[in-house]
């Protein structure tokens, strides 16, 4: 699904750089011998009338606080309070009684006098929630208003944080671009490895934690997001040593792959270097979601505000800086490592010196308990995330086949769409958490209502890009080049990327969704093979989005239809119109109360961990 899409940006958009740089180079030289071709290759609407005494919600004093009639009172329950949105409580008290599960029981509902706070739950504290004059319900329209208040609210941080961190790669391969053309392929051909075979893996499994840590948030025992945040260093810890050992060993792999043998090396050259930020990447795509998981949306972007200006300052002083510092190509890398590395130390301190440690959890061999919940999520996620990361990479490397301007247009258009793309997946981070956080307080009503609204945001934000490219289509291309022709190329296919933008806006949405109950495996299948039986008959089909159906149909477009390059961005909306049309309905039919029940049985299931040894 797309909502990985703003993943494949961090490595992929600075390649795209680098073709068009390429295509610059060779076209001023005039000499098509020097252009390189890098291989980029619930079942019910939610009716307005919505009363106290559904037969499927009950609503509690606050009018939005919703559970199963399968929940007892022996559940606490907890409401938002408003205050500063990014400053989680310490507890105060003891904790409540622990889970019980009842068969339907009306008289073990609660009553006047249950208690309906657990005074030592954290609170993601919005203005927003307060109650209503004696205790009536918010009307629906209300509670819309509400949550896309809430979303737009912390949709902006995270934002701010991903072009920030998209940056640090840019600086990267902008100041190797200006050494030749050759390390600058090099550094083209490194970092696409480095997302394929690496960064993609990372990320994916990382988006298990989108699952896990914000129902963890609002339950219980808050202490659980420590926990799954440290099972998750475990996991990723044996992932990043077959990933080290073919960056190791990539210059034999891309010469295997007939790759310029001096590319080739340059480009193992780069990997090896990139080493030093491997564990940083890791660690810093694990300590974000810990972050946002307690409303702290903003605290990675802070980091950055300061970080980034440090990277731009590096790979001028290691690269282009004075004899003393200057190091050439491999100063990049080693400024990128130096920049994530400080992003790492710096989350540290923030979340030891500056953050309560009511999430924390002291290290013991629980984090060893239940460590299949993440494997098995992060598998999902992986194929979701690798399986769209590469057939871009698919449909850059058939761009290549229609010639040198062909490819400097599908650069143009893949950065633009990439570009404008951040804000409807930050939007996909933000439901994730807030759904996650509603499902953790057992409120099923609210949560179904923030996927709804999500989803209406989603469609403002697409629109809005779409409206600037189509406004901007004629002129857009000279932000990236001057060539006439491919400006008008640009101008030509234009149309169709503001059309794939309102399909990549929704299906990244309804991806986040996904994430925030754990039904990442919709996602993969969807971009992989055919949709899984578990979703409801009218939307199963045999039919795939990338490589079934968008690849194989844009190149045939592209090639045998002769529609060139707008072919390829034909199949591609067409792999975004299913991905969008089936997670937008699967998201629609989701069963909130059965949501929150899982949430409720995983919290369950980690009670039965082994006896704690602290460390």
């Amino acid at each position: 699904m797309s909502s990985t899409y703003a993943n494949i940006t961090s490595s992929s958009l600075p390649q795209d750089y680098a073709l068009l740089s390429q295509y610059a180079t060779a076209r001023k030289a005039r000499d098509p011998e020097s252009f390189r071709e890098p291989g980029r290759g619930r079942r019910d609407e939610l009716d307005s009338d919505i009363e106290s005494d559904d037969g499927d919600l009950d609503s509690d004093v606050h009018g939005d606080r919703t559970r199963s009639p399968h929940i007892t009172h022996g559940l606490s329950r907890r409401s938002s309070f408003p205050g500063h949105p990014n400053r989680p409580q310490k507890p105060t008290m003891a904790p409540s009684s622990p889970v019980t599960l009842r068969n339907e029981d009306k008289t073990d509902l609660p009553s006047e006098t249950t208690p309906l706070l657990n005074p030592l739950v954290p609170r993601i504290q919005e203005e927003v929630e307060s109650p209503t004059p004696n205790g009536s319900s918010h009307p629906p329209r209300h509670m819309y208003l509400e949550e896309g208040k809430i979303l737009v609210k912390y949709t902006l941080p995270v934002l701010g944080s991903h072009l920030l961190e998209y940056s640090l790669l840019v600086a990267t391969v902008i100041s190797i671009g200006h050494i030749s053309t050759t390390a600058l392929a090099a550094a083209t051909l490194g970092t696409m490895t480095a997302g394929v075979s690496g960064f993609s893996i990372i990320q994916g499994f990382a988006g298990a934690l989108d699952t896990l840590l914000p129902s963890a948030w609002t339950s219980e025992d808050p202490r659980l997001v420590g926990v799954w945040t440290q099972r998750m260093c475990v996991v990723q810890a044996v992932l990043m040593i077959p990933i080290a050992a073919v960056w190791y060993k990539s210059e034999s792999i891309l010469l295997s792959l007939k790759q310029d043998p001096e590319v080739a090396r340059l480009a193992a050259l780069f990997l090896r270097w990139m080493l030093m930020a491997l564990p940083a990447y890791s660690f810093n795509t694990i300590s974000r979601r810990y972050f946002q998981s307690q409303g702290l949306m903003d605290v990675p972007t802070r980091i950055l505000i300061v970080i980034a200006p440090i990277n731009v300052l590096l790979n001028y002083l290691l690269v282009w800086g004075p004899d003393a510092l200057r190091l050439g190509y491999i100063g990049a890398p080693i400024a990128t490592a130096i920049s994530m590395n400080l992003i790492s130390i710096a989350s540290l301190i923030y979340g030891i010196f500056f953050v309560p440690s009511t999430a924390w959890h002291p290290f013991s061999m629980r984090i060893f308990a239940n460590l299949g919940v993440v494997v098995r999520l992060g598998l999902a996620g992986t194929v979701q995330v690798a399986s769209e990361w590469w057939s871009w990479e698919l449909v850059g490397l058939a761009a290549s086949f229609l010639g040198p301007k062909a490819l400097a247009t599908q650069s143009v258009l893949l950065t633009s769409a990439s570009t404008l793309y951040q804000a409807p997946y930050a939007l996909s981070i933000a439901v994730s958490v807030r759904i996650g956080n509603l499902l953790g307080e057992q409120n099923a009503r609210r949560a179904k209502v923030a996927s709804r609204m999500s989803l209406v945001v989603a469609f403002i934000f697409a629109s809005i890009n779409t409206t600037i490219l189509l406004t901007f289509r004629n002129k857009w291309g000279y932000l990236f080049n001057d060539d006439e022709e491919v400006i008008k190329m640009v101008a030509v296919i234009m149309p169709l990327v503001g059309l794939f933008q309102v399909f990549d806006g929704l299906a990244g949405c309804s991806g986040g969704i996904l994430r925030a109950v754990g039904k990442q495996y919709i996602g993969a299948l969807l971009n992989l093979t055919y949709v899984s039986m578990s979703i409801p008959t009218p939307a199963r089909s045999s039919a795939t989005a990338y490589y079934v159906i968008g690849i194989p149909f844009g190149v045939w477009l592209a090639f045998k239809g002769g529609l060139a390059l707008a072919g390829l961005w034909i199949g591609l909306t067409v792999s975004l119109v299913y991905c969008a049309v089936i997670g937008v309905y699967v998201c629609l039919r989701t069963e909130w109360v059965h949501e929150v029940q899982k949430v409720l049985d995983r919290l369950a299931k980690d009670r039965k961990a082994p006896v704690e040894l602290e460390a």
